[in-house]
């Protein structure tokens, strides 16, 4: 049990931390390139999208089915999905989720901006660090149980969340970069707003740990499916339009379902 936390905790650590490796190509590279953040995003959500619908969704279900009855169990799978997509709503209603740094002009044109224009980036990147960083609770907490009740499913879980969060550093350092053409800060808030999954992972584990069971694994399931549905439809998809061409984002989409469907075929 003790490595199987470990693991887990690892693929969570793993999959936070991604945020500072986004937050490194925008600091590095020298040009914003609109259509590769475009793909990104849209990869991003078909990994998403396809693990949730195709394989955690199902595994809730099974485990809800063989602990409540086939009947009862998909009843409360579904309920439990749905409450998953109410639950992040309301965070985004009380946290407002990110901004796009590509509406205020990220780009090389930056460098000439006023100081009431950095004011705002910096304010934007802090808000958005923040912002991240309640929004990786959950999945945190989505890729530690995933992990430490099945490796397979964990690394792939840890895998879409890693590839989600290589463009959320992107949000949160460039902004805090023009603003304050510090590579340091923007760095370091980045890769803070990343350390809220782990976190999220340990804090959700000690106050679930009295009641792991298949019922409880099966609702968190779930619930996480349903998250990461919301996550992909209301967030990257609209994002990934608003930087580059509508095609682009949906080849990326379809792309990372290859990938996710791939990966879980060779490690089934």
């Amino acid at each position: 049990m003790d490595q199987n936390i470990l693991f887990a905790f690892g693929l969570t650590l793993f999959a936070g931390l991604s945020s500072g490796v986004g937050s490194l190509i925008g600091l590095l590279s020298k040009k914003f390139n609109a259509k590769l953040l475009t793909i990104s995003l849209g990869f991003s959500a078909g990994v998403m999208l396809y693990v949730s619908t195709i394989e955690i969704f199902a595994k809730a279900k099974e485990s809800l089915g063989a602990a409540l009855g086939a009947k009862t169990g998909y009843i409360w799978t579904v309920v439990s999905f749905f409450a998953g997509m109410f639950f992040i709503a309301l965070i985004d209603k009380v946290i407002p989720s990110y901004e796009n740094p590509h509406e205020l002009n990220v780009s090389s044109k930056i460098e000439h901006a006023s100081e009431k224009d950095k004011a705002k980036l910096l304010r934007m990147g802090v808000f958005s660090a923040l912002a991240i960083g309640i929004h990786n609770f959950p999945e945190g907490l989505a890729t530690f149980m995933s992990g430490l009740t099945n490796p397979t499913l964990g690394v792939s879980i840890a895998v879409a969340i890693a590839i989600h969060n290589i463009p959320e550093g992107l949000a949160v350092s460039a902004p805090i970069f023009y603003a304050t053409k510090s590579r340091k800060k923007a760095f370091v808030l980045s890769f803070m707003s990343g350390l809220a999954e782990p976190v999220g992972a340990l804090v959700g584990f000690f106050l679930l740990r009295p009641f792991f069971n298949e019922t409880t694994f099966g609702i968190i399931f779930a619930a996480v499916s349903g998250i990461m549905v919301y996550i992909s439809l209301d967030e990257l998809l609209p994002t990934a339009e608003e930087y580059g061409e509508h095609h682009l984002a949906i080849g990326g989409v379809i792309a990372g379902m290859i990938v996710m469907a791939v990966s879980l075929l060779l490690f089934s």
